[in-house]
């Protein structure tokens, strides 16, 4: 009888580890909970009352008193482990060890998040038990770990009809975006239709890019394989504006238009046209153009007079032959240093090229600079009406070739010109009152093809990414120079929450309690010897 009253706080351990085991696997069985639990309570209180005399022998032994070292070191240990854990809460540091960084923002993603002016509010509308609500809790967090201002909360549409009905929510998993008087709202969780939302309701107004037509150009409403609908559908998920714009009729500019392009004319532009992009080029206006080989206009000639030196040739390169497409499609993957290309990585293919460089004479104080160049296997190919292509030393110019280039320069615009006096009122002085010209910078682009970017081809590794950065950084939106975020297809295995608990327990509890058990009784088996 003596043996099972010594081992009653064994089964006293053993039931009020059952009952714990229970209660965070299947928390909803409550009965089972309590019994063992209260099995277990009963079993160490018998067997305190029943080996009393035995217990109080062993405070007094030297045993104990090792013992009680032993407690007060492991008491230190686990207050410094505590301190530490304090700390770190307060200093929050994440780092992402995945090889497709999985677990971290886009760069785009972290620089607009870096450069918000205001607080912005997201709430997220997901019913109890819909799995998108822990993705994008996953996400905010990110969010609000890159930017203080960023505030989240989530709201059971069902418990809440009051704010569903002031939000006007419709559907579950809705998430909105506050940002002052402005919002915006997705139904996804992913990063790139968070921040593209996030962008929107931030932006003070919406920029209007303009796509010239009327030579033959692809326009932004062609969804075939050779039209720009997938082009101004990204734009727009930036916050742009995008509208066609014809100017064989204008006399001026339209004054909305923060950026012009020109995508790829297969008829020359009008004279009255050259003078009107001419003249919004020189009041500090932005412009884009896309510029295909054997075309006959005088863009060549337009464009060198702000920097830009495009030869009447078809780049050729050989390496992209290796990539699965023909000597055609020049590839690019490395980059010249520049605000378009920093954070850039990507390689980028041109079907049809022509070449553009950094010309010998530029308006005064510009600055041009090449993007992107090709491989040394490539070459400038100027014999257009050969058979066979092929390098030809005295003719051709061997690569790198220079596929599209950038240049920026300062301008001042007339002052508008001062109300007439008034009758009768005594005339100003003329000097003093003359205001100064307005300092303005021009910002010009240039690619040599405009297929690059068209719907086929779009997507095609980071030719989509690089039209963007080119477009932003036109537009002064330095804080979306950055790759786009991707939508990622997230490695997960699947469980139930019971199954989830039951994983937890056992990697966190039960594995490390099987190794001091193992520790406890190699000690206790050493000292018995």
């Amino acid at each position: 009888m003596k043996l099972p009253i010594k081992r009653l706080n064994l089964a006293a351990a053993a039931l009020i580890g059952a009952a714990l085991v229970v209660a965070a696997v299947w928390p909803h069985l409550k009965t089972p909970i309590l019994v063992l639990g209260g099995l277990g309570l009963l079993a160490l209180a018998a067997h305190i009352v029943l080996n009393r005399e035995a217990l109080g022998r062993s405070f007094t032994r030297k045993s104990f008193l090792y013992s009680g070292n032993l407690a007060l070191v492991v008491v230190l240990v686990l207050a410094i482990l505590v301190l530490v854990n304090y700390f770190v809460s307060k200093h929050d540091y994440r780092k992402d060890f995945t090889a497709g960084k999985l677990h971290s923002l886009s760069d785009q993603s972290v620089a607009v998040l870096e450069n918000l002016k205001a607080d912005v509010s997201f709430k997220g509308f997901f019913r109890e038990g819909n799995y998108g609500r822990a993705a994008m809790e996953n996400l905010l967090k990110l969010y609000a770990y890159h930017s203080n201002k960023v505030k989240y909360e989530f709201i059971d549409p069902d418990k809440n009809p009051g704010l569903v009905k002031r939000y006007d929510v419709t559907q579950d998993g809705t998430t909105i975006i506050e940002a002052g008087d402005k919002e915006g709202r997705i139904t996804t969780t992913s990063e790139e239709d968070l921040t593209n939302a996030l962008i929107k309701a931030t932006r003070a107004q919406k920029k209007v890019i303009c796509f010239l037509e009327g030579h033959g150009e692809a326009t932004v409403e062609e969804s075939g394989d050779n039209g720009f609908s997938t082009v101004k559908a990204e734009l727009e998920k930036l916050g742009y504006e995008v509208k066609k714009q014809s100017l064989a009729l204008a006399d001026r500019f339209p004054k909305d238009c923060a950026l012009l392009v020109v995508p790829g004319p297969q008829k020359d532009l009008l004279p009255n046209e050259y003078e009107t992009v001419k003249a919004y080029l020189a009041d500090g206006g932005r412009a884009l153009f896309l510029v295909d080989p054997e075309t006959q206009t005088l863009l060549p000639l337009f464009l060198a007079d702000f920097g830009f030196k495009l030869e009447n040739d078809i780049v050729v390169d050989t390496v992209s032959r290796l990539l699965g497409g023909d000597y055609f499609m020049p590839v690019v993957s490395e980059y010249e240093p520049h605000a378009v290309t920093a954070n850039f990585g990507y390689a980028t293919f041109f079907p049809y090229a022509r070449s553009v460089e950094p010309g010998e004479t530029k308006p005064e104080g510009a600055t041009v600079a090449a993007l992107a160049k090709t491989s040394p296997n490539s070459w400038s190919e100027r014999e257009l009406d050969q058979k066979e292509v092929k390098f030809t030393a005295d003719k051709d110019k061997q690569g790198p070739v220079g596929l599209a280039a950038v240049s920026s320069f300062k301008t001042k615009s007339a002052p508008p010109a001062p109300a007439s006096p008034a009758e009768g009122a005594a005339p100003a002085d003329t000097a003093a009152a003359k205001p100064e010209p307005a300092e303005k910078e021009t910002r010009v682009a240039v690619v040599g093809d405009s297929d690059f970017v068209k719907n086929r081809y779009y997507g095609l590794s980071g030719n989509g990414n690089f039209f963007l950065n080119i477009a932003n950084w036109l537009t002064e939106e330095s804080d979306l120079i950055a790759i786009q975020p991707k939508t990622q297809t997230p490695r997960t295995v699947q469980m139930t929450p019971s199954q989830g608990r039951l994983l937890m327990l056992v990697s966190l509890v039960l594995l490390p309690l099987a190794v001091l058990a193992a520790g406890v009784a190699v000690w206790l088996r050493r000292r018995a010897l």
